[in-house]
């Protein structure tokens, strides 16, 4: 994610169909999986491996339509699960094409009565019908646009706005989906394009999320798109959409060739098959790094889109285990867009950015306030963007330039399709030279105070 930077500087139940029986609590899967920050997102008792969500939108009435087929397995008897699910009315839900018991419990969570106990270790398959009209959560899920159209965007939550789900970075699956508007209206989602066709005035399309990935990492968008179809010289196929008044950012979605040949040569193979960019013109704080293709805010510049395409390695193909763990998307990024993509393309002076700012913030104690590592529920999005870059650069003069960019390069590829925690990442580190990095990376990620002169100037920064 990338904030805008005016944010930056300022940084009972309800049931539906059958109620759910009581059941015996070694049945019954967990409401939350315990992150820190969001105890109750995703859910226990099964692992998804795909979805598969057709939707029907009517831009004139905002009215949503949709089915959301969820295959997976039990990792446990079942006799009740949830999912992660706030969006229009449910009306119906089949497991392993039985009918099943559901209810709403709190915000988002569905709650699931199969007609018999599911077993372990066996395929399951979820089928979810609802209908209703998507209301408008403005950037935190489906988000209206100005015109009629509409958006999925948001994190850490969005996806539970507009088809049910294991909410969490921890269930990672495949995901395609089959989206219907009227004919005069264009689509567009993450991965690959494999249908798109006008049948009796109306569109209909398919996009194919080949590697697994997150809810909050998926979107759709319908709107009048004009698109920008491009191709990397390995043959990668680059489809862009711009919404009618976000036309002027044509020019910087022209480089995304460039700008992934520059990322691979930092981090490794682009982790995935299309890649491309969704360009909104409905005034948000934030542009967002989902799969394949990011979604852009209209203020969006060269900076935000090396950003959000540096997710594509950090945040994205390698997730986090918890939100705790956030430096390891919003770190990287913001140093690759704010110091490396200067500095090798520009030839800027990053060494002298990084003490000026230094200087700058050294006495201001609310610069130093929150965290790096564990900023704490509320703070996520906040130091790991001024500070993140900071912390990286000085750690690159510490280890030097070949121990840094390898550790860092073999450290997200070797999480390809998966997940790290800021203490991997530590580990990992430490594993890679014979120095004591203890003090450096405690002073650092765990301080909120400025680190030891010795740390804020190590190697060249300290001549």
């Amino acid at each position: 994610m990338r904030w805008s930077a005016g944010l930056c500087a300022v940084l009972a139940l309800v049931t539906l169909g059958v109620r759910p029986a009581a059941a015996d609590s070694a049945l019954i899967g967990a409401p939350g999986l315990g992150d820190p920050y969001y105890p109750l997102d995703g859910n226990g008792g099964y692992d998804v491996t795909h979805y598969d969500v057709s939707i029907a939108y009517e831009p004139g009435t905002h009215l949503l339509r949709g089915t959301a087929r969820i295959d997976g397995r039990a990792t446990q008897p079942l006799a009740r699960f949830n999912l992660d699910y706030s969006g229009p009315e449910v009306l119906m839900v089949t497991i392993n094409g039985q009918p099943a018991g559901f209810a709403h419990d709190g915000e988002h969570e569905l709650v699931l009565t199969p007609l018999l106990p599911l077993p372990p270790g066996l395929p399951m398959r979820i089928i979810v019908d609802y209908a209703g009209p998507a209301a408008d959560t403005a950037g935190e899920g489906w988000t209206h646009a100005p015109n009629g159209g509409a958006f999925a965007v948001g994190e850490p939550h969005s996806a539970s706005t507009w088809y049910p789900l294991n909410d969490t970075p921890m269930d990672k699956a495949t995901f395609t989906l089959h989206a219907t508007v009227p004919a005069e209206w264009e689509v567009m989602s993450t991965g690959d394009r494999t249908e798109h066709v006008v049948r009796e005035g109306r569109l209909h399309t398919t996009w194919e999320t080949r590697q697994p990935t997150i809810g909050y990492l998926t979107t759709v968008a319908v709107d009048h798109f004009t698109f920008l179809e491009q191709r990397r010289a390995n043959g990668t196929a680059v489809l862009s959409a711009f919404a009618p008044k976000s036309d002027g950012n044509r020019e910087d979605e022209q480089r995304l060739p460039e700008i992934l040949d520059f990322l691979e040569n930092l981090y490794g193979p682009y982790p995935f098959d299309v890649a491309g960019g969704i360009y909104v013109d409905t005034e948000l704080p934030f542009s967002l790094e989902t799969q394949t293709r990011p979604t852009y805010a209209p203020w969006t510049d060269l900076n935000t889109v090396v950003h959000e395409l540096a997710h594509q390695w950090w945040g994205d193909t390698m997730s986090v285990r918890q939100w705790s763990d956030i430096c390891l998307n919003e770190c990287f990024a913001s140093y690759t867009a704010d110091y490396l993509w200067p500095e090798r393309i520009d030839k800027a002076d990053v060494d002298t950015e990084y003490r000026e700012t230094i200087a700058e913030n050294l006495d201001d104690a609310g610069f130093w306030k929150i965290a790096l590592a564990a900023p704490g529920a509320g703070n996520e999005f906040t130091s790991v963007y001024y500070r993140g870059p900071l912390f990286l650069h000085a750690l690159r003069k510490l280890l030097g330039e070949d121990v840094f960019f390898t550790a860092i390069r073999d450290f997200v590829n070797a999480h390809r399709d998966g997940h790290a925690s800021m203490p991997e990442f530590r580990a990992f580190l430490q594993s890679r030279t014979s120095m004591p990095l203890g003090e450096f990376l405690t002073e650092w990620l765990d301080g909120t105070r400025p680190p030891r002169d010795a740390f804020l100037y190590p190697g060249t920064l300290g001549s």
